[in-house]
């Protein structure tokens, strides 16, 4: 598995996202600009809910953020073990440990990439090759990790 391409992967999927949010938050800047009103009180509470909802985007922005700056820090060495930058191949599935960002194809291979803190890679974490770890009562063998 090329790990670096996946990484180049990920950092496109993030980058979109942070994109995403960033038009939305211009977006909704743009329109409580155009809410301008006679109205009073309504005026007031339809600004205070567009403010919400820029805080709400804002809040999810920042999190791809730090997503993205993760993602700068992962080596694409082999690893010996399980950790952060790990692609991991079990006998249930394939999966990164990175940011979580959900599924991606990759070779017409699906690859879950999870997050350090998910509770899968923590019982993952520092096992080898051949090793053996149970989550939710599912047992899973570590098959190869690059």
């Amino acid at each position: 598995m090329k790990k670096e391409e996946i990484l180049h992967t990920l950092k496109n999927k993030i980058s979109a996202k942070i994109q995403t949010f960033e038009n939305l938050i211009a977006e909704t800047r743009a329109s409580s600009n155009d809410t301008k009103s006679s109205m009073g009180d309504k005026y007031e509470t339809g600004r205070e809910m567009l403010q919400q909802e820029i805080n709400n985007i804002q809040r999810q922005l920042n999190e791809v953020l730090n997503q993205q700056g993760f993602l700068q820090k992962l080596s694409i060495e082999t690893c010996s073990k399980v950790q952060n930058g790990a692609l991991v191949k079990t006998d249930k599935g394939l999966f990164y440990i990175s940011a979580s960002v959900g599924e991606i194809i990759f070779e017409n291979k699906k690859i879950m990439t999870i997050s350090s803190e998910s509770p899968l890679a923590k019982e993952m974490f520092g096992k080898k090759e051949s090793e053996t770890f149970i989550i939710n009562k599912v047992s899973q063998t570590i098959e190869k990790i690059w």
